[in-house]
């Protein structure tokens, strides 16, 4: 799970120091009315109350406002509706690229004034890819709002595709993935199991941060393609909070966004992705890693799906903290695990359920498989324990309210909502879905997700330790399944 936001403010806002929202009553902009929501039950959704306006340029741009006048700063965030999932085969890792082509310069923005601007303002600011959006933000001064504005607008209408930026651009990226993927201990099986668990749906099977191959074999034009196709304002979210006049930022926005102009958008058509009907497993060697580790993933809902609150809450007990029911077995008590983690990848389409652990010294993965495969079995059998649930509920209402306490964290989750799920304002009510499942959903989500056949597994091993007879033994086993299984397939055709 991954903390999406808001909650409890109006209970324990006096607690922590920070304040409970009121409603901005400032006149919704004339260029579309700012939608309402109805008021959600209260002791469920404190946030009911959370100022959100809602408005529609005539280019397509979608404007999310939540004013609060409490802390003199400004929290600006533009989220593109392009991420890796929108690439082409033979030509990923673009998404990642115009991340770092971005503060490249644009035609009023030298090469990396973008960044003096806003520190010398006393602003910070940062961008992010991932497989579903692409996103660029600033918290500046209030008094500088329009400076952060000035300067998404900007590199928006005009950013320098260059050759020059280009070139020197595909070799930071070149450069990150050795210091982030290729040097690190564990990160390529981080790639390396969405490729095995996602099989052949493309959007998600391959990463984010790209082939470098695609990026070496790519032309300047294909690259220019790519950011005049999706960086426009028709494809993109522009959300303020923080101390601001909504009427004034409105005026703003039209004046250094209303004129830019829209494009047609290409159509994100995925693929169907293939039920999982038997097992996968796989091992690879690390040279960074100093001890065994796994990976364990199963095919799940996507998120904002019934189901998928109901896992999300299942990989709490399971994981969340030192007294979740893995934690305390493998690391605390029986010390097979230095560290687990647990958990759904909260994509927009199909998602995962997974599970990582890294193993203590002188075990083995299966050792800690078999504890994780019996946890599930216990609780689709038994369900979880009331004290359980009482803390998953907790730790849920924690989440929301420390993920929605600064004016960044709140900007990037109204844009978030707006982009992904169509309105800023479903995150007054978000928490609702987590609290309304129930202990009988979560021992059902445990008894249907985690069979045997939708189980992908990747073993890591230290280089020149491939795990011991036991490994090899198991992945001749499922290799010997899976070819009978698609020798049957083929006779039956």
């Amino acid at each position: 799970m991954k903390a999406h936001a808001p909650v409890l403010f109006a209970v324990i806002a006096a607690l922590l120091g920070v304040t409970a929202w009121t409603l901005d009553s400032a006149p919704a902009s004339a260029d579309a009315p700012a939608s309402e929501t109805p008021a959600a039950n209260t002791e469920d959704s404190p946030l009911a109350a959370l100022p959100v306006q809602r408005h529609t340029l005539e280019n397509g741009l979608r404007v999310v406002l939540s004013p609060d006048r409490t802390v003199p700063t400004i929290a600006v965030a533009v989220y593109y509706d392009v991420g890796s999932r929108n690439e082409v085969e033979g030509r990923s890792g673009f998404a990642h690229l115009f991340e770092h082509m971005m503060f490249q310069g644009s035609a009023n923005v030298g090469k990396g004034e973008h960044f003096q601007l806003v520190m010398n303002r006393g602003g910070s600011m940062n961008g992010t890819t991932s497989s579903d959006r692409t996103n660029y933000f600033e918290t500046l001064p209030s008094n500088e709002l329009e400076l952060g504005l000035w300067l998404e607008a900007d590199r928006m209408r005009s950013l320098a595709v260059t050759a020059e930026n280009f070139e020197n651009q595909r070799e930071v990226v070149k450069e990150e993935r050795r210091q982030s993927y290729e040097n690190r201990p564990y990160a390529l099986s981080m790639l390396r199991i969405n490729e095995l668990a996602y099989d052949s749906y493309w959007p998600y099977a391959h990463s984010t941060i790209g082939d470098m191959a695609d990026l070496d074999a790519a032309p300047l034009e294909a690259v220019q393609e790519f950011f005049d196709s999706y960086y426009r304002p028709n494809n993109a979210v522009l959300t303020l909070a923080g101390d601001f006049d909504a009427e004034e930022a409105m005026g703003l926005i039209r004046r250094h966004f209303g004129d830019i102009e829209r494009a047609e958008i290409p159509p994100y058509n995925p693929p169907a992705r293939e039920p999982q009907t038997a097992s996968r497993y796989e091992r690879m060697e690390d040279a960074n890693a100093q001890l065994p580790a796994f990976h364990i993933n199963y095919p799940i809902p996507q998120s904002r799906t019934e189901d998928h609150y109901a896992l999300e809450m299942l990989s709490l007990v399971l994981g969340d903290g030192d007294s979740s029911r893995l934690y305390q077995t493998l690391v605390k008590e029986r010390e097979i695990c230095q560290q687990i983690s647990v958990g759904t990848d909260d994509r927009r389409g199909p998602d995962l359920f997974s599970v990582f652990a890294i193993m203590a010294s002188g075990h083995q993965p299966d050792e800690a498989r078999d504890v994780i495969y019996g946890a599930f079995e216990e609780i689709a059998q038994n369900g979880i324990t009331e004290r359980e649930m009482e803390k998953v509920r907790n730790r849920i209402r924690a989440y929301f309210v420390f993920g929605m306490q600064s004016n960044l964290a709140r900007a990037k989750q109204l844009a978030e909502f707006e982009l992904y799920w169509g309105d800023a304002e479903l995150v007054r009510t978000e928490i609702e879905h987590y609290l309304s499942v129930s202990r009988e959903d979560i021992q059902r989500v445990a008894g249907e997700y985690f069979g045997e056949p939708r189980r992908t597994v990747l073993d890591v091993f230290p280089a020149g330790n491939t795990g011991g007879e036991e490994a090899r033994n198991q992945a001749s086993a499922i290799e010997a399944m899976n070819a009978t299984e698609t020798e049957l397939g083929e006779m039956l055709r």
